[in-house]
């Protein structure tokens, strides 16, 4: 089976580099059957953040997939999602997230926290390998992408794999209109 590619980026098999991925997501990749799909390419890790990584690879927003945790609380129990949207675009927190979490009010969650709970860094938090009790919110749009560009779990690299098999993640759920496109600046 041939590797996503992306670009010069050199893809690797993930399940032969597991030390280029965070500890839940190697876990989690073991045991996934669509793992021979997944590739992992070595980046400079001051290049992690979507905007450095798009100029410094000549790479497509269209093929990023953000990763941002939103939680909110309902009778004292937190509820916590992982928001899986194209970089073009922005999770709508504030209508869809709270609505399909059920709180009054959901929140990007504080880094620490994000951090702490996911087990991974910081600027490469992916919806690989995240709490099984956490809910996994998929774009409609992420599916369509043909090589999707996620974090490892470090900010040292990157995983790609085809955006269809992003919604075969375990838990998944693929939600239309989970994500607006962002405004373009005016002139």
């Amino acid at each position: 089976m041939t590797l996503p590619r992306l670009g010069s980026l050199v893809s690797l098999p993930v399940l032969e580099r597991p030390d280029l991925v965070a500890a839940p997501v190697a876990a989690m990749l073991a045991t996934w059957p669509h793992a021979e799909q997944v590739a992992v390419v070595e980046i400079d890790p001051e290049l992690a953040d979507t905007a450095a990584m798009t100029q410094a690879y000549a790479l497509s927003l269209l093929d990023m997939a953000n990763c941002v945790l939103v939680g909110g609380a309902r009778a004292g129990d937190e509820r916590v999602a992982a928001c899986i949207v194209r970089a073009d675009t922005r999770a709508d927190v504030n209508r869809v997230v709270r609505r399909l979490l059920d709180v009054r009010k959901a929140s990007f969650l504080p880094v620490d926290q994000a951090t702490a709970e996911s087990r991974m860094q910081y600027g490469g938090i992916t919806p690989v390998g995240l709490p099984a009790h956490w809910r996994l919110l998929v774009d409609s749009r992420i599916p369509e992408i043909d090589v999707a560009v996620l974090g490892s779990g470090l900010r040292r690299s990157k995983l790609l794999l085809p955006g269809h098999l992003v919604a075969e993640l375990p838990g998944a759920e693929v939600v239309a209109g989970l994500a607006a496109p962002v405004a373009e600046p005016a002139p």
